[in-house]
């Protein structure tokens, strides 16, 4: 077996694509290295890198700031969004790839909800969930101000167009023999989409789960004018050790090294199905 040639320019993309991949990281190294280092090392110049290690930071994180609160709430918000998310757009997506209702109009109109700004519709989920809190049906569904349900609702809102149009692409690469053979084999509608549809669009459902949680966990708008204590997630947490005596940098670090280590750990043990779910359906027979 021939072994492969090394060029010039082969050394050269290398230690470019190192030097890229550096500057990328470094910001994450820094959270970390910061996450660990004592009160007066933080902002001290020239900045250190070999110092005594502490767990202070993720100490006062947990203990002082209650974060474990905010990461609760955020698994549990995060979660139920990404599910009701999967199980709506699944089903509005198929429908739309096989029975194209109004001609494409009404997927435009959906694309266009995705378009816009959150910051403009803010007021009005404040005003709703404010008004829902006050009834029984809101209180029942934990749908108010301060209340996880208000999150789910509105995180679950703003995810659906954009998962209806990722799986939209999915549903139709799937042929539609394979429907029609079910249906001869006495099969309804229903377990059409349930035993043959859903399997082979597997890897797409896994994109846009994958991709709406990621969306989900990090957002920060609705999650900060719609909560109060109780139901603040973890991305308005970390905002939050910003004090009147300044802000709390080591804390801060430890904080935000707690909020990307899920996603970064979901994305590394995912990174395989959402390869394979991106290029669905891109080689056609």
């Amino acid at each position: 077996m021939e072994t492969p040639r090394i060029t010039v320019g082969m050394v050269l993309r290398h230690l470019l694509m190192l030097f890229i991949l550096l500057i990328f990281l470094f910001p994450i190294f820094w959270m970390v290295l910061t996450s660990f280092k004592p009160a007066e090392e933080v902002l001290t110049r020239p900045p250190t890198f070999i110092f005594q290690p502490t767990l202070d930071n993720y100490r006062y994180a947990f203990e002082d700031a209650d974060f474990s609160l905010f990461i609760r709430n955020t698994i549990v918000i995060a979660g139920l969004s990404t599910l009701l998310v999967v199980v709506f757009g699944s089903l509005a997506s198929y429908s739309f790839a096989r029975y194209n209702p109004g001609d494409g109009h009404i997927m435009f109109f959906i694309l266009t909800t995705r378009m816009m700004p959150g910051i403009a519709v803010v007021m009005p989920f404040f005003l709703i969930f404010r008004d829902l809190g006050k009834t029984p049906f809101g209180q029942a569904l934990g749908l108010g101000l301060d209340q996880v349900g208000s999150l789910v609702v509105a995180y679950t809102v703003f995810n659906l167009p954009f998962a209806i149009w990722l799986m939209f692409s999915f549903f139709q690469d799937i042929p539609t023999e394979l429907e029609h053979s079910a249906r001869l084999d006495g099969y309804s509608r229903l377990q059409v989409f349930l035993r043959v549809v859903l399997p082979l669009a597997a890897p797409g459902i896994a994109v846009t789960a994958i991709f709406s949680l990621m969306f989900a966990w990090n957002e920060f708008l609705f999650g900060y004018i719609l909560t109060r204590d109780a139901a603040r997630t973890i991305t308005v947490g970390v905002s939050g050790f910003q004090t009147q005596q300044g802000i709390l940098w080591g804390p801060l670090a430890a904080a935000a090294v707690v909020c990307i280590l899920p996603m970064l750990a979901v994305a590394m043990f995912l990174q395989r199905y959402m390869v394979r779910g991106l290029t669905f359906g891109a080689v056609r027979g």
